[in-house]
């Protein structure tokens, strides 16, 4: 509770500042950017007094001034014409952002009650299938950044800088800084994210394409389309064969029918997309190469940092496309938007760098279009001078101490790779270029090429952010995994799903009087949204234990009972409710996470856990040189090492031990 009122002065004064700054902006546009904004504030103004007072509640109280300051700056600033009210138009909006909205944020609060940590009935913390392998380490970030120095270190790799992107996570530590529950600190800042991405991309659409009805079709292109995978699962499938169906539902559906060991080979193949691990239209490496993962159930709800990133991103490019507009020049603020997105613009890089790169890219093509074909090209350059002059200078920080420290640093993370995963590591192409993304993402392509033949402006400047984005993505690895490019070709997507939407339109207008049109739409929805459809479907169902109650009761043990930022030598498994659930330092983390966050001579560290473990007694310098202050034997460390726990006994007191773990506490000194 107290989490929640420490955030509302940030979102009432980013209300505030919108309705300040952008008062000709519809209401509901006013209401979403002000929000989002605030979010943006609460991220930001604590973490940056935290370089001086640490991440804890001096830091959260001084932050209010900043906060203040800047609402205050907005007032002075403030665009003094009279604010556009409600109208019809925002009635019409608001029934259709229901629509669509509200069943998205239902489905997102069950996935994220689900998948963060759900407690059964048996005290065990359960995830789905997404969070199994990401949602360990930004526990670790969440609960290690209670109260920590910044800039941070990684609380699973002591002595190395955080530069992973931290304000997301550090979202969340505010809530959890304040008394709200590990599990609710994640779920509730979540929510409200996927929230205003969900209402975000509609109103965009609202700016960027022409109807009415490609509002919501744009929106469900982007968050519920999923490729042409399902044509690979339902090949062959007709016929019966002798099968057990794992899925109680689909158990449930064959009952219905007569049972029986014979079953459908389709109900077969339905069984094995809803329990297999990762066997989902949308995802499947091997072997029909499909990598276009549903962006709600693969992305938001594993990946905090892409979420927080697109739900930033998403009012930057509105900002973008509204203050560059032709068609709207001063109508809607001058230079005000301007600034304000240069601002929002700068604070981007540690929320989510990719998204900071994918708005750069757009501005580039945008920028390129509109001083070719703008009459008054030169004060237009002029106004993206202003936002980019802002906007580097308050990210340049941010990208010289973090970004490229990491990117840059050692072996580095930038090389050449054409074609993304389609050209894993540069061996060679799987696919023919063009097919596997209309295999992966399905008819918006096929909607998307014939619409550039098109003479339409607003379809041609879109496209040109667009293809800055893919181009950069298409040519560049930007990170370890090749994969993580996908968190640039999401928001080109985006776009497309503008323009795509926008052309089905116009198919459906000239297709009228066609007697088969009905027919013809709902073959087109199966095409659009089965892939997506089993992929949520799946992610509904899926069900992992990922702490046992005893590692629960371990992690709440060493969180109420050791001292904050104490350091524990434990094993390196991804599943630990040392830095996880208690939030303390650990010598070395898995190398699942530190590999692909660049850092690859981990062996030294692994090599000292292992002899330590095993030989306690002879490798004393150990704890030493890691100033490890617990000693931390699980099932996990009893697997990997040949623990001796008689040296370690005879060496160490045992301060607390369940069926799952022993804790041993190092004498000072």
């Amino acid at each position: 509770m107290l989490g929640c009122l420490y955030a509302l002065p940030y979102l009432a004064c980013g209300v505030l500042i919108a309705r300040w700054l952008l008062p000709r902006h519809p209401v509901l546009n006013r209401a979403w950017v002000g929000l989002s904004l605030g979010f943006l504030l609460l991220m930001v103004f604590p973490a940056l007094c935290a370089f001086v007072w640490d991440f804890g509640f001096l830091a959260h109280g001084i932050a209010l001034i900043p906060l203040a300051l800047s609402t205050l700056a907005a007032w002075f600033a403030r665009d003094r014409r009279p604010a556009k009210p409600w109208d019809a138009e925002e009635t019409r909006q608001a029934r259709q952002a229901a629509v669509l909205v509200l069943p998205l944020l239902a489905l997102s609060v069950f996935l994220q009650y689900t998948h963060v940590m759900r407690v059964d009935a048996w005290g065990n913390w359960n995830v789905g299938q997404s969070t199994y392998g990401d949602l360990p380490m930004h526990l670790a970030f969440i609960t290690g950044l209670k109260n920590a120095k910044f800039p941070p270190e990684y609380p699973f790799y002591p002595g190395h800088r955080l530069t992973y992107p931290f304000l997301a996570d550090t979202l969340s530590t505010t809530f959890y800084l304040f008394g709200m529950p590990l599990q609710a600190a994640v779920i509730v800042p979540s929510v409200c994210l996927m929230g205003l991405c969900y209402l975000g991309v509609m109103l965009l659409a609202r700016e960027m394409t022409a109807g009415k009805k490609t509002i919501l079709l744009a929106a469900a292109l982007f968050f519920l389309s999923g490729g042409l995978g399902f044509l690979y699962d339902f090949d062959q499938a007709a016929g019966y064969e002798a099968a057990y169906l794992s899925d109680p539902f689909l158990r449930w559906l064959h009952g219905l029918f007569g049972g029986g060991q014979e079953v459908p080979t389709v109900l077969k193949r339905l069984d094995a997309i809803l329990t297999g691990y990762y066997k989902t239209p949308t995802n499947q490496p091997e072997p029909n190469n499909l990598r276009w993962s549903n962006i709600i159930v693969d992305l938001f709800v594993p990946q905090r940092t892409l979420l927080g990133g697109y739900s930033m991103v998403l009012p930057c490019f509105y900002l973008l496309y509204d203050a560059f507009d032709p068609r709207r020049r001063g109508a809607r603020g001058g230079w005000r938007p301007v600034a304000l997105l240069g601002l929002w613009a700068g604070c981007l890089p540690m929320v989510h760098t990719h998204s900071f790169l994918a708005l750069g890219l757009c501005t580039a093509g945008m920028m390129v279009y509109d001083l070719i074909h703008d009459a008054e090209r030169w004060a237009l350059l002029r106004k993206y001078a202003l936002y980019g002059a802002i906007a580097v200078a308050l990210a340049a920080p941010q990208l010289f101490a973090f970004t490229f420290h990491q990117a840059l640093g050692g072996e580095s993370f930038l090389r050449f790779q054409f074609n993304w995963v389609n050209n894993p590591d540069g061996a060679g192409m799987r696919d023919f270029y063009l097919w596997f993304y209309v295999k992966n993402i399905g008819l918006p392509v096929l909607l998307f090429l014939p619409a550039l033949l098109e003479r339409n402006p607003r379809t041609r400047r879109l496209a040109s952010g667009l293809f800055a984005i893919v181009l950069a993505a298409e040519l560049v690895r930007f990170q370890p995994n090749e994969y993580d490019n996908n968190k640039l070709l999401y928001l080109a997507f985006l776009l497309l799903c503008m323009i795509a939407a926008d052309y089905a339109a116009v198919l459906w207008r000239r297709m009228k009087g066609l007697r088969a049109r009905p027919l013809m739409a709902a073959f087109a929805a199966v095409l659009l949204f089965l892939s997506g459809g089993l992929t949520i479907w799946r992610e509904c169902v899926s069900d992992y234990q990922a702490f046992s109650a005893e590692a629960v009761e371990a992690g709440v043990y060493i969180r109420d009972n050791t001292e904050e930022h104490s350091v524990f030598l434990t094993g390196t498994q991804h599943l630990n409710p040392v830095d996880s659930i208690a939030g303390r330092t650990i010598v070395c983390g898995p190398d699942l996470w530190l590999y692909w966050h660049g850092f690859r001579q981990t062996g030294a560290e692994h090599a000292d856990i292992q002899r330590f473990y095993e030989a306690p007694q002879a490798n004393a310098d150990v704890l030493q040189r890691y100033r490890v202050d617990y000693i931390f034997v699980s099932a996990h460390e009893r697997n990997d090492y040949a623990v001796d726990e008689e040296a370690l006994d005879a060496l160490f007191p045992r301060v607390w031990e369940n069926d799952y773990a022993v804790i041993w506490r190092v004498p000072e000194g």
